[in-house]
């Protein structure tokens, strides 16, 4: 494993970790679910193992989810597992993000023509870091001191094996020396902005605030310069699915003429899905709405609606920043014609 960007604080110190890697014949992950009070690693030896770490959010994030997927593909291979069988049971784990396919798809074809299981499996996780490092770089050049800027979910170094999408130019434009203050939705009901994105920009003392998530249009009222969040599939023709509440900021971003920037990896996008009515939206249990650290909140018998992502159209989107550039909806179709 190469280094880490992401610099975790622990009382014997800082130490340098990736959200997904491989060690001593096991596929090893921070355990997501333990953040922000506690650091806690997990490992698996088994491809079925990763598949259900994906299943119950142990890892999550699109590309990461997609690199969990790769080491997955490469323990089925190397316990002798049938590959079409672990294909089927990793891509089963969760329907919406595309990189999880695209990863599954990408093994499948490396192993069958004789590569290396662990090689190929540490070569896409390198690939998403190069990526998401060349996305910080584009990205960052739209970041100027002094401005207030507004995020969702999380799309860091966790959600992305290391660097981030959405965070990596915020982390960029921050190591470089500019100065700026980040609005973190909260992320009802996983609370992945509060748990998640609020400890990565604490860990790299980056300032930002916790913000309910119906606090984001009063907030964007009083002045938010700059909008970026992650993506877990983009369509053919630019619109995508995101975690819940996306939808709603872009709205809101629209009313208040505020850019409103997507960041992911080109492996996020699926060209073959015309647009956002043909994603699969996944949906979880009630109790993640109705329930908080296994206590009932809500009334009993009252049922709770709970889809994991919404679809932003592409007429909302400002632009999408990639490891190729930054494209506007309508530049879709010329990357298309590259890959």
């Amino acid at each position: 494993m190469r280094g880490s960007n992401l610099k975790v604080r622990t009382e014997d110190g800082t130490q340098d970790l990736r959200a997904v890697w491989f060690d001593n014949g096991k596929a090893m992950m921070i355990d997501q679910r333990e953040l922000p009070h506690r650091v806690k690693v997990v490992s698996f030896d088994d491809h079925k193992d990763v598949a259900e770490a994906i299943r119950n959010m142990t890892t999550r994030g699109a590309p990461s989810i997609g690199a969990a997927a790769a080491y997955g593909m490469c323990l089925a291979s190397l316990s002798g597992a049938d590959l079409d069988r672990a294909s089927k049971d990793i891509k089963a784990a969760r329907p919406t993000a595309n990189d999880l396919f695209f990863a599954v798809d990408h093994m499948y074809t490396l192993l069958t023509k004789g590569s290396d299981p662990v090689t190929a499996a540490d070569g896409y996780a390198d690939m998403i870091v190069d990526k998401c490092t060349k996305i910080g770089e584009y990205g960052s050049r739209l970041i100027k001191d002094g401005m207030k800027i507004m995020t969702h979910c999380n799309a860091g170094a966790l959600a992305t094996v290391d660097v981030g999408t959405a965070l990596a130019p915020i982390r960029k434009a921050w190591a470089d020396g500019k100065r700026f203050f980040v609005y973190a939705s909260e992320t009802r009901p996983r609370l992945q902005g509060m748990q998640l994105t609020a400890w990565e920009l604490y860990q790299e003392g980056i300032d930002h605030a916790v913000i309910p998530d119906g606090a984001s249009a009063y907030y964007m009222e009083k002045g938010v310069d700059l909008i970026i969040t992650g993506a877990d599939r983009i369509t053919a023709n630019g619109d995508f699915a995101n975690k819940i509440g996306t939808f709603d900021k872009a709205i809101a971003a629209k009313h208040f003429g505020i850019p409103f920037y997507v960041a992911a990896p080109i492996s996020t996008f699926d060209f073959d899905m015309k647009g956002g009515k043909d994603i699969e939206i996944e949906q979880r249990s009630g109790k993640e709405v109705t329930e908080i650290g296994g206590m009932r909140i809500a009334p009993e018998g009252s049922p709770a609606l709970n889809p994991a992502f919404d679809v932003t159209p592409a007429e909302l989107v400002t632009a999408f920043v990639t490891e190729k550039g930054i494209l506007n909806p309508k530049d879709i179709r010329r990357v298309m014609a590259d890959e």
